[in-house]
C-alpha cells in the first residue's frame, strides 16, 4: 500500500535528490521546509550548494503541474507542497512553542487524522536525520524513521581492509616455499577484494603465521614488498601500520583510504609516505595537503591576516606532524623549511574544487567530514600520475548533516573496495600515547 511520506528540511540538504528515493509512495513538503531552504541557500558551503540544488529541482517540477496540488515524480510516486495541514491546535497541550520542527510535525500529524477517517488509511511517516524531532514524532504516534538511502553498511560492518584467516599449517608452508597462494583452491567463505591483507594463523594453535597481501585483481595471495625499514624516521608499529605503509608507497595503488581513531598514526604514516615519494624518489612532484574547514564545536569566526595565516589554525595539526618529521627546533622553522622546498603545498579543500590535479601526491585528512559530492568532486580532480590519500575517523564527525556511514569517506571506501586501483586499511590500535589509547576507547 501507498506511504506518505513528510520530509524534513534535514533530508533535503542531506540529499537534494532525496524526493525520488520513495518509489511508489507520496512525499510530501511543508511549506515550513522550503521556508528553511530558503534561508540557506546563500551558503557557501555544501549545504548552502544543496538548497540551491533543491530548489532547481522544485522548479523544474514545478512545469509538470501545480506543487500544492501534486505533481507525478518519475519512479511512480508524487511530490506535493503542503500548504493546508498546518494546524498546531493538536500538539499545543505537548509542544507549546511554535517552532519550525514543531510546524513539520503538526503536518504530519493533521495528515495522520485525516487519514484515519478514511476506509483505507495510509501509513504516514516523518523522515528526518534529527534524532529529537522523531522522538517527538514517537511521542505523537507518528511513525518517524532516518533517511537511510543514502547509508552504507552499519559501523561495525565497514570494510576494514584486512581479515585473519585460520589455516592448516601445511598451507603457510606452501606460501613460505613458493611465495604465492592461490586463492581459489582456498574455498574461501567469503569475498576477499583487491590489496586486502591477510593474516595467516595456524588452525593447530602453534605461532606459524604469514602476512599476505591479495594482488590487483584478487587471483591469489602475495607477500609485502616493502620491508619494515623506517620512512622518514617512521617505522610500522603494529601489523596495521605495515599494511598501510604498504598501500601508501605503492605505485600502483593511486586511491588509498585509511580510517581509525585519533592516534593511531594516519596523518603522520601518510605524509611521511609521501615525503619519500616527493623528495627521495621524486616519483610526483609535489605533495599537497588538504582538510576541510569544518570547526568542532564552536566556530572561532572570521580570522585576521592574509590567506595563509588564516589556514594556519585549521592546518596546524599537518604543520604538528610536519614539525616531527623534520624534527625543527624552533618555532616558525617549518615555515622556512616548507618555503625553501616549494615541493609540499598545505591547502584548505576550499581552494581544491575546480583544479586538475596531475602529477602530485595528494593527502586529504579529516575526510570523514565531506559529504559523497565533495569526495566525488575531489577524487575527480585527480589528474594523470597522480596519487590521492582519503583519511579519517568516522566516529568524529563534526559535520552537522552527516554520520559515520553516510559520509563521504565511508561511501567511497565500500564503493571502490571491489576496484583493483584502490586500497583500504582500518588502523585500530592507537600509537600516539597510553593515555590518548584509553581516551579513544573509554570517552
Amino acid at each position: 500500500m501507498k506511504k506518505i511520506y513528510v520530509l524534513d528540511t534535514n533530508v533535503l540538504l542531506h540529499d537534494p535528490n532525496a524526493i525520488f528515493t520513495f518509489q511508489e509512495h507520496e512525499v510530501i513538503i511543508p511549506a515550513v521546509v522550503l521556508e528553511e531552504i530558503d534561508s540557506k541557500k546563500r551558503n557557501a558551503d555544501e549545504i548552502g550548494r544543496n538548497a540551491r540544488h533543491v530548489s532547481r529541482l522544485l522548479d523544474g517540477l514545478r512545469e509538470v503541474g501545480h506543487l500544492h496540488g501534486g505533481v507525478p515524480l518519475p519512479n511512480g510516486g508524487s511530490l506535493k507542497v503542503e500548504l493546508n495541514h498546518r494546524s498546531f491546535v493538536r500538539l499545543q497541550e505537548m509542544f507549546g512553542e511554535i517552532t519550525n520542527d514543531n510546524r513539520i510535525l503538526a503536518v504530519a500529524l493533521n495528515y495522520q487524522l485525516e487519514e484515519r477517517e478514511k476506509s483505507d488509511p495510509r501509513t504516514v511517516a516523518i523522515v528526518s536525520k534529527d534524532v529529537l524531532v522523531r522522538i517527538k514524532a514517537d511521542v505523537l504516534g507518528l511513525m518517524a524513521q532516518d533517511y537511510l538511502t543514502d547509508r552504507t553498511a552499519e559501523p561495525d560492518e565497514l570494510y576494514s581492509g584486512y581479515s585473519t584467516l585460520k589455516v592448516h599449517p601445511s598451507v603457510i608452508d606452501e606460501f613460505y616455499t613458493y611465495r604465492f597462494l592461490a586463492i581459489k583452491p582456498l574455498q574461501l567463505p567469503y569475498t576477499l577484494y583487491p590489496h586486502e591483507f591477510i593474516i595467516l594463523k595456524d588452525e593447530m594453535g602453534t605461532g606459524k603465521s604469514a602476512l599476505l597481501k591479495v594482488n590487483g585483481d584478487a587471483s591469489r595471495l602475495e607477500p609485502l614488498y616493502l620491508s619494515n625499514d623506517p620512512i622518514w624516521g617512521i617505522s610500522a608499529r603494529n601489523a596495521q601500520q605495515r599494511m598501510a605503509l604498504e598501500l601508501l608507497l605503492s605505485d600502483e595503488i593511486p586511491l588509498v583510504t585509511i580510517t581509525g581513531k585519533a592516534g593511531t598514526g594516519k596523518t603522520l604514516l601518510a605524509l611521511a609516505a609521501g615525503l619519500a615519494k616527493v623528495e627521495d624518489d621524486h616519483k610526483y612532484k609535489k605533495l599537497l595537503i588538504a582538510r576541510p574547514v569544518v570547526p568542532m564545536g564552536k566556530d572561532i569566526g572570521y580570522l585576521p591576516g592574509e590567506k595563509e595565516e588564516k589556514l594556519r589554525p585549521w592546518m596546524q595539526p599537518i604543520y604538528d606532524n610536519l614539525e616531527f618529521l623534520f624534527d625543527t627546533k624552533k618555532s616558525g622553522d617549518i615555515d622556512k623549511i616548507l618555503m625553501g622546498l616549494g615541493s609540499i603545498q598545505v591547502e584548505a579543500l576550499t581552494y581544491i574544487r575546480g583544479r586538475s590535479i596531475p602529477g602530485q601526491f595528494i593527502i586529504i585528512d579529516e575526510a570523514q567530514n565531506l559529504s559523497r559530492h565533495e569526495v566525488k568532486t575531489i577524487v575527480s580532480r585527480v589528474g594523470e600520475g597522480s596519487k590521492i590519500v582519503l583519511m579519517g575517523d568516522p566516529e568524529q564527525i563534526d559535520h552537522p548533516y552527516l554520520d559515520a556511514t553516510s559520509n563521504g569517506l565511508s561511501y567511497i571506501v565500500e564503493q571502490f573496495k571491489q576496484e583493483g586501483i584502490s586500497g583500504h586499511i582500518m588502523l585500530e590500535k592507537g600509537e600516539r600515547s597510553r593515555l590518548a589509547q584509553l581516551a579513544a576507547d573509554l570517552l
